[in-house]
């Protein structure tokens, strides 16, 4: 059974309509990267609407676009550089498909309130306002739901970064600080992102996996981004394109545990699994 605390906000306010997080929504991953840890979630400009569409049409409820890629190691770009790869996208999607729910990938403020203007109606932040000190403050101008993610350092160091003397205490204590921040600014369309991948080991994926259903204490949404995470591929000793099944697993595991947002690269087959999941709760 989806897990059901006593509290919980059930629903999302995008400029003024509220949706409902009352059954798992799956947000699908559009990079507009040369680098991306996995080539299927990366497209060209020319390939945008005709991927947006597939998305669509196998019944995502959110498209991420992000311009700067996260994976360990990536290198840096300048900020002019991903606002010229993700605002026009933005515009170009929001123009074709007015109803879909955009989301933007990025840690810098000017890049989030650019994208909002173009069109997107969320911010997603791999830094959990750590990075940039504005990004809070452009959350509460812009009135959009905030991605609030767990990752100590920045893709280049975080996995040095991995010691914790009780990972979920530490998660649970670094969320309770930056959702208070956020709660005096105003912003209450939070949702929690543990960070699979982030700043943790293969074993602590897995440990922060079993246990993710402790974040439930914080009363907010849940994000999972499991999809073909390298935690995955290296324990199967498979290659990340042959990931699919292994990432089907473990977003089972996370549906079990109460997860409302999955953001994957294989939305069809995630809006698979999660139609199956609710038939079976309901029978």
């Amino acid at each position: 059974m989806k897990y059901t605390p006593f509290y919980h906000k059930s629903t999302l306010n995008f400029g003024g309509g509220l949706k409902s997080l009352s059954s798992t929504w799956v947000m699908g991953i559009l990079n507009l990267t040369p680098d991306s840890f996995f080539s299927g979630s990366r497209v060209l400009p020319e390939q945008l609407i005709d991927r947006a569409r597939e998305m669509i049409n196998a019944g995502v409820d959110i498209i991420d676009i992000g311009g700067y890629s996260s994976r360990p190691g990536a290198a840096d770009i300048t900020e002019e550089e991903e606002l010229k790869r993700v605002v026009n996208a933005i515009s170009i999607l929001h123009k074709t498909f007015p109803d879909l729910i955009i989301s933007i990938d990025t840690f810098r403020s000017k890049v989030a309130r650019e994208a909002v203007l173009a069109g997107a109606k969320m911010i997603n932040d791999i830094s959990g306002g750590q990075s940039d000190p504005e990004m809070f403050n452009t959350v509460a101008e812009m009135k959009v739901p905030y991605v609030l993610m767990h990752m100590r350092g920045n893709p280049k160091t975080m996995q040095t970064l991995t010691h914790y003397d009780d990972m979920m205490s530490e998660l649970i204590r670094f969320y309770s600080q930056q959702i208070e921040k956020l709660h005096q600014l105003g912003v209450h369309d939070i949702i929690i992102d543990p960070g699979f991948g982030f700043s943790k080991t293969i074993d602590q994926n897995f440990y922060l996996l079993e246990n993710l259903n402790e974040l439930h204490v914080l009363n907010t949404p849940i994000l999972a981004g499991l999809s073909r995470k390298s935690f995955i591929y290296k324990s199967l000793k498979i290659p990340i394109e042959e990931a699919l099944s292994g990432s089907i697993a473990v977003n089972l595991l996370a549906l079990k545990q109460g997860v409302d947002i999955l953001r994957v690269h294989d939305v069809k087959e995630t809006k698979e699994l999660v139609k199956l999941i609710t038939f079976i709760e309901n029978h």
